[in-house]
């Protein structure tokens, strides 16, 4: 488990923004219930990374959960959290344009600690889905990749982004990423279409 980048990550913030290594920087503005959080993944067989600039939290190199901040909130994202149960309903879809992936909002280190049980829950819900081999049951024919999704979950300028094209541009990334058939490829793709997406792009722009 590799907790060096996650503990940097904590103390100087995701480096992605001028407001790195400053007060100014979202990490350090939900540091404490940040850590609240990782603590309580962490207590799962989750194995930890950095991955896009956040803490990624896999099983047998599957991605599962994310934990990442905003400017008004911090969150908990699993990543096909559309297909476990919720009893306490503390699920949220993200954003229009998320399928598979569903979030946990906080604004403070002490909803963290209330919510542990629950979220240990869904956590323990999340593994058991994932052993399974199943995949998240999507009725909407224009779901993004999973890929897409998960990456645009874990970086909210790059969402910010995507959710800024034309539904026509949009579109050409959900066919050009989901044309592949294996999961190591639609990721290539996703990396290889971030410039463009910043940049405002659809796919087949110049």
């Amino acid at each position: 488990m590799n907790t060096g980048d996650v503990d940097s990550y904590l103390e100087e913030g995701c480096g992605r923004c001028k407001h790195y290594q400053t007060p100014e920087c979202k990490v350090h503005q939900w540091a404490e219930g940040l850590r609240a959080l990782r603590e309580v993944v962490r207590s799962t067989e989750l194995e930890e990374q950095l991955k896009w600039g956040s803490p990624c939290y896999s099983l047998q190199g599957q991605n599962v959960a994310m934990i990442g901040a905003y400017r008004d909130n911090f969150v908990l994202s699993l990543l096909k959290g559309a297909a476990l149960p919720d009893p306490t309903k503390i699920l949220e879809k993200p954003g229009p344009n998320t399928r598979y992936a569903r979030v946990v909002r906080f604004r403070s280190a002490e909803e963290v600690v209330e919510r542990r049980e629950a979220l240990a829950q869904l956590l323990h819900e999340a593994l058991v889905f994932e052993r399974s081999g199943k995949e998240v049951e999507v009725d909407d024919d224009d779901a993004l990749p999973a890929e897409l999704e998960e990456r645009l979950e874990s970086d909210p300028d790059f969402k910010e982004a995507f959710e800024a094209l034309t539904p026509g541009r949009q579109r050409s990334y959900q066919i050009y990423i989901g044309g592949a058939k294996k999961r190591e490829t639609r990721e290539a793709r996703v990396e290889r279409a971030v410039p463009k997406i910043m940049e405002g792009k659809g796919w087949n722009e110049r």
